[in-house]
């Protein structure tokens, strides 16, 4: 059985069939931002837990449904954050962007908290979200995650 020649200018085919690049190896970097997206999620999922606990065991609250909403905000945004360590992993480009903005958003609250008296839980935001930041800037990382998601465009 005889293969059909290759044309160069043809684009490479993945294992998966579809066409596309070659992919290139993962970088290393890509294992630590989705490692560190997937603790922060876990750790808001933690303070989501937490703050469920409080608000069902009957801690005063200014507004139940304030603090029903700021339960859901805290679940959805944990849910944002494990996906964007997924799907970074796999090398989609999205999440890149989403990865930054979760890293700004704990630049935000972290600078705060160090300044405010609580140095540890400063750091604990500060360190990981700047080791992300700087990662996510890498040219590896950004040749890694390039690919796109659904159908190629149209035109």
């Amino acid at each position: 059985m005889s293969r059909p020649p290759v044309n160069p200018t043809d684009p490479a085919e993945d294992k998966s069939g579809a066409p596309g690049p070659a992919p290139a190896a993962r970088p290393a970097a890509i294992a630590v931002i989705a490692i560190l997206a997937a603790l922060e999620g876990a750790a808001l999922l933690a303070v989501a837990g937490w703050y469920g606990f409080q608000l069902v065991s009957g801690a005063p609250v200014l507004s139940f449904w304030g603090a029903v909403f700021t339960l859901g905000l805290l679940l959805a945004f944990s849910a944002w954050l494990f996906a964007v360590g997924h799907f970074l992993f796999r090398g989609y480009r999205w999440p890149r962007a989403g990865a930054l903005v979760a890293q700004l958003f704990m630049l935000t609250i972290g600078f705060p908290t160090l300044t405010g008296g609580y140095p540890l839980a400063g750091l604990a935001m500060l360190v990981p979200a700047a080791i992300a930041i700087v990662l996510l800037f890498d040219k590896r990382v950004i040749a890694f995650a390039s690919r796109a998601g659904g159908q190629p465009p149209a035109l």
